[in-house]
């Protein structure tokens, strides 16, 4: 069991490598209507002297919208990340990356504000997060 799984989803997660540290901008991938998230801290991360929190596929984040409809902006939403372009490596031995960081935004549950979630999902979130998977098209 890994020591940076969230406590808030089911299933655990193997170690990702860390592509997301705080104040990184990633795509909004679902039809809430903001465009783009920018990451504010990391669920679950404690900490050390000197060293940025980051985040990783299926990890659960504080962000706040940067562009997109006006009622989203200037608020602390939670935010899951879906996808990102830093390569990692799955248990069977294959890397995977994808050509975006994106995220989508919901609740402190874990349950998606918005209905629908544009392009793939990685398996790792869409294990720990059953409500994104449902919403998912593709799961990658």
């Amino acid at each position: 069991m890994s020591k940076r799984a969230s406590g808030k989803g089911t299933g655990n997660k193997f170690r990702i490598s860390l592509a997301l540290p705080v104040a990184a901008v990633m795509n909004c991938a679902d039809n809430t209507g903001a465009k783009n998230l920018y990451i504010i801290s990391v669920k679950g991360i404690k900490g050390r002297l000197n060293k940025l929190p980051a985040a990783c596929v299926g990890d659960m984040v504080l962000a706040t919208v940067k562009k997109g409809k006006p009622e989203l902006r200037k608020k602390v939403m939670p935010a899951i990340v879906v996808r990102q372009r830093k390569h990692w490596r799955r248990k069977d031995g294959t890397f995977i990356y994808f050509e975006d960081n994106a995220g989508v935004i919901c609740n402190p549950k874990g349950e998606m504000k918005g209905s629908g979630v544009t392009g793939p999902v990685a398996k790792e979130a869409a294990d720990i997060w059953p409500r994104v998977a449902s919403n998912a098209g593709t799961v990658v």
